[in-house]
């Protein structure tokens, strides 16, 4: 979500909410500071926990940048995929309940529910859902541009999803692996995943500035609003409603908070000494169950290594120390909660700022002084790299302009024979409509412009405030039928695949008055054969002999489309007073008239 605001930027930064215990930590602030004004960050909170206390907590920059109102160790974040270890945590809870096993089918729970393939049906167990190892890639684009409220809506989708590798042979990042997680545990517990993480974790743990929806993140006080970044300037950002994935990441809550959540992980499941998780299952979650990437440490970085994944957890090595952590992004904010086991130390770092490196950043500067470790210059490093990726951008930008020089040919169809609705049941469904002699797709919460590039591709780019994102661009690549028609779209959606995600298309029918059908109705003769058309429940009917009864949807005037039979279409000529006199059959062998009786 991109914004074309223009306006000097502001380095001034605010700290509030501090309090600090640990000597390692004194003056942190600065480096902190470099960082927000590094990354060109609004603002950011940091919560730092050692065993049952909270050792540091401290709010910096603002929440609101246009108002300049600071954020302090309450403020309200967006904590994206951070949510995973909660969703996780309830099966945990379940397990020790006695309600299920992590070898259990996910089937058992979710009746309706079916994967892409047999195999999969038969061996699928939960533990793979809260691994990611279950061969399917992310298919984010089916929730983030084809977003609904139903869970079960989005459960029926996975079906349709392609895997890209095998069970257990790869790690692989999947959202709705995590909502249907959210789902099985609403199955067993007969409540909302919301009010089971509201009942199991925010009321024990006194969480109590959390919520799980964005109308309550809308509603609260001391809320941040969320952040990009366009041409070094930082731009205000709409929230992203999450809907129905929200189990895989929706949760919205302070440093403050989830300080708490981490004190119970880093004290063996309890808070207060009340038991929040079993201690069996918090050793479970932080082991490694898949491995993430198996690459050498660096030469920068010699002493961290390791990158696998628990139950809702990223493992790794940090300098030597062993990590648990989990990022989180979703437009406007960015998040890293981490903890070091065997130290009893917790990070939390919340930001409003979209897709930023600053929590890990923050997470590692406040590591190296707690961890005794040799320090590293963040900003430094993290300047060297956004030099790096701008040198990148650059060249890849050349490459494009290159490109764009090359020859093009104008579309092989008119405008209007693009439009309809297009639909895979994976994903859902999408329009094009023409406006103002242009193409245009029409998403739930996403409007694109269609330019032509070469025949039946099109680049399309966002429309933000009424403008052009001229900087994004997804290839629309038409398909037609054997009559010529543009009868689909692919769509590069899902990058492991190595095919695109097939729309069907749909011309969307037009309304047509009673008086205009019954004008169409009677028999038309052609080489001997009498077609029937009448009119049926509102709807025009063709019959010809030998063959089923034909439903016609209107979808221009006097054009009409057989809904059966793909390429096949019905032309009524009329004469100058508007009387019918003939029909012409588009078929895709040819084009037939017959004339009424």
């Amino acid at each position: 979500m991109k914004y074309f605001f223009t306006f000097i930027l502001f380095l001034f930064t605010i700290m509030v909410s501090t309090a600090q215990t640990d000597k390692r930590l004194k003056g942190i602030e600065k480096e902190l500071n470099a960082l927000l004004k590094a990354t060109k960050t609004s603002g950011f909170a940091v919560a730092v926990i050692k065993k049952d206390k909270v050792i540091y907590s401290s709010g910096f920059g603002y929440r609101d940048y246009e108002n300049k109102i600071p954020v302090d160790s309450n403020t309200l974040f967006a904590i994206g995929s951070s949510t995973k270890a909660f969703t996780c945590a309830i099966l945990g809870q379940l397990k020790n309940e006695g309600k299920l096993t992590f070898q259990d089918s996910p089937l058992k729970y979710v009746p309706n529910l079916k994967f892409y393939n047999n195999s999969l049906n038969e061996n699928i167990i939960i533990e793979d859902l809260m691994s990611h190892r279950t061969g399917l890639p992310r298919h984010d684009i089916s929730w983030y541009l084809f977003p609904t409220h139903s869970k079960d809506s989005l459960i029926q989708r996975i079906q349709y999803m392609e895997p890209s590798t095998g069970l257990r042979q790869q790690w692989q990042y999947n959202n709705f692996m995590f909502v249907l997680q959210g789902v099985i545990a609403e199955k067993i517990t007969q409540k909302s995943w919301e009010d089971n993480i509201k009942e199991r974790f925010f009321t024990p743990l006194g969480m109590t500035r959390s919520n799980t929806t964005i109308q309550e993140m809308k509603q609260a006080s001391n809320a941040a609003f969320g952040y990009g970044l366009k041409d070094d300037a930082i731009t205000k950002m709409d929230y992203y409603d999450i809907a129905g994935m929200s189990p895989a990441g929706s949760i919205n809550s302070s440093v403050n908070d989830m300080g708490k959540w981490l004190i119970s992980w880093v004290n063996n499941g309890k808070f207060n000494n009340q038991e929040i998780l079993p201690d069996s299952y918090i050793s479970e979650a932080i082991s490694s169950h898949a491995v993430v990437g198996s690459d050498l440490p660096s030469k920068e970085m010699p002493n961290s290594f390791m990158s696998n994944y628990g139950y809702g957890w990223f493992i790794s090595s940090y300098k030597g120390q062993y990590s648990v952590e989990h990022g989180g992004n979703i437009d406007g904010f960015s998040a890293n909660v981490a903890f070091f086991p065997a130290d009893d130390i917790g990070i939390v770092v919340l930001t409003n700022q979209n897709s930023s490196s600053l929590p890990t950043l923050v997470t590692n500067t406040v590591a190296d002084r707690l961890l005794n470790v040799k320090r590293t210059d963040w900003v430094t490093y993290y300047k060297e790299k956004q030099e790096n990726r701008k040198k990148r951008k650059e060249e890849a930008e050349k490459n494009d302009d290159k490109k764009a020089n090359e020859e093009s040919h104008t579309p092989s169809h008119a405008l209007s024979s693009y439009t309809g609705l297009y639909s895979n049941p994976g994903y859902g469904t999408l329009e094009l409509i023409i406006k103002n002699d242009s193409l245009f797709a029409i998403l739930k919460n996403t409007k694109c412009y269609l330019k032509s590039k070469y025949y039946d591709i099109f680049d399309s780019y966002e429309i933000k405030n009424n403008k052009v994102e001229i900087d994004e661009s997804l290839c629309f690549n038409f398909s037609t039928n054997d009559a010529g028609e543009i009868s689909g779209l692919a769509l590069k959606l899902e990058p492991t695949l190595d095919h695109p995600i097939q729309f069907k298309r749909k011309p969307k029918e037009i309304t047509v008055d009673a008086e205009t059908l019954n004008k169409y109705t009677g028999e038309y003769a052609i080489k001997g054969i009498t077609i029937k058309v009448s009119v049926k429940n509102n709807k025009l009917r063709m019959l010809v002999p030998g063959q089923p009864e034909y439903e016609l949807i209107a979808t221009e005037k006097n054009m009409y489309k057989i809904t059966t039979l793909d390429g096949f279409n019905v032309e009524f000529i009329t004469s100058e007073d508007g009387a019918v006199k003939e029909v012409k059959l588009h078929q895709p062998n040819g084009k037939f008239t017959a004339v009424k009786k």
